[in-house]
């Protein structure tokens, strides 16, 4: 569990991103510090973390320490991360974005599938920090244009976007407590008989590090599902509410069922159905419904629903049509 992980704003002029603490959770103790931090901090990859290690930007319980150096639970660390060049290129790009809710406060979008929310190995233009940063350009003053929570390239559906320091930090906190009510529709392989809890943690894949799996080292992750419609018994449609927010969260929790996501690239790319029109989906059947949360500034819930993307809806026609 990350007590405190706090990224304040970009330093430019020294290419720099701000401090982040962090205190060793028990369930990382005896491994690698770079393996550790790497689980904790996902967003980095592990040799950019070994090489803040070895640069000095790494301190633990005051110390200076090697990616070698194994943790044990309890340790204080601070990370002094270094940008790289392509952390100081996001650029405004303009697009068009299907704005749901907008005051001086926050931002509520439905994000299309397909586009990556922010710059990343092989993404580095065209993603939705790009255009936040051109919709508002008072963005480019917050920590990741005030985004708080990711939606995956190929995910569609409601996302918030903090507008000032003050809401984006009140969001970060509300989606720490767990109080932000996220629910999903997702379209399973397979026959789900009926509804349940997924309590098991999530992490990086022990050997493919691209890749998130059920670890037992991995951070706390508890994803909540209903069954909404059976199709027969080659697909079901779930509604997936999220507790945690892990990264590929919904996507890891249902393939450890033997469930996985219709369309699935990843997770579910081994898994054929006897249907076509399932093996042909290309992207994982996965949409953020419903978005609830307390305004920032009024402290009143507030709530919004996006409607399935068009290739969703019609996947369901035709399944219905179909069995």
């Amino acid at each position: 569990m990350i007590l405190d992980a706090k990224q304040q704003n970009y330093n430019a002029g020294s290419a720099a991103l701000a401090p982040i603490s962090l205190t060793v959770p028990a369930g990382c103790a005896g491994l690698r510090l770079d393996q550790a931090i790497a689980n904790l901090l996902p967003e980095f990859s592990r040799n950019r973390i070994s090489r803040w290690i070895r640069e000095g930007r790494v301190v633990v319980s005051g110390k200076a320490v090697q990616p070698k150096t194994r943790v044990y639970g309890g340790e204080s660390i601070a990370v002094s991360p270094s940008a790289e060049p392509a952390d100081l290129a996001a650029l405004p790009e303009a697009m068009d974005l299907d704005v749901i809710y907008e005051d001086a406060a926050i931002l509520v979008l439905a994000k299309p599938a397909g586009l990556v929310v922010h710059p990343g190995s092989g993404n580095w233009h065209g993603t939705l920090l790009n255009a936040l940063l051109a919709h508002a350009p008072a963005l480019a003053g917050l920590p990741r244009a005030g985004i708080v929570h990711r939606l995956d390239k190929e995910t569609s559906g409601l996302l918030v976007v903090g507008k000032t320091l003050q809401a984006q930090t009140s969001l970060t906190r509300q989606l720490q407590a767990r109080t932000v009510k996220r629910e999903y529709l997702a379209l399973a392989h397979g026959s789900v008989t009926r509804g349940g809890t997924v309590d098991a943690p999530v992490g990086r894949h022990p050997t493919q590090r691209t890749r998130m799996a059920v670890v037992e080292r991995g951070r706390p992750a508890v994803t909540h599902y209903e069954v909404l419609q059976h199709f027969d018994r080659h697909a079901t449609l779930l509604r997936c509410r999220l507790e945690t927010g892990r990264t590929h969260q919904i996507r890891v929790h249902l393939q450890s069922l033997g469930h996985p996501l219709v369309g699935d690239p990843v997770y579910g790319k081994s898994r054929r159905s006897a249907l076509d029109l399932l093996n042909a989906f290309k992207r994982q059947a996965l949409h953020a419904e419903r978005l609830s949360l307390q305004h920032p500034d009024s402290g009143d819930t507030v709530a919004w629903q996006a409607e399935l993307p068009a290739d969703f809806a019609q996947l369901l026609v035709d399944l219905r049509a179909a069995t």
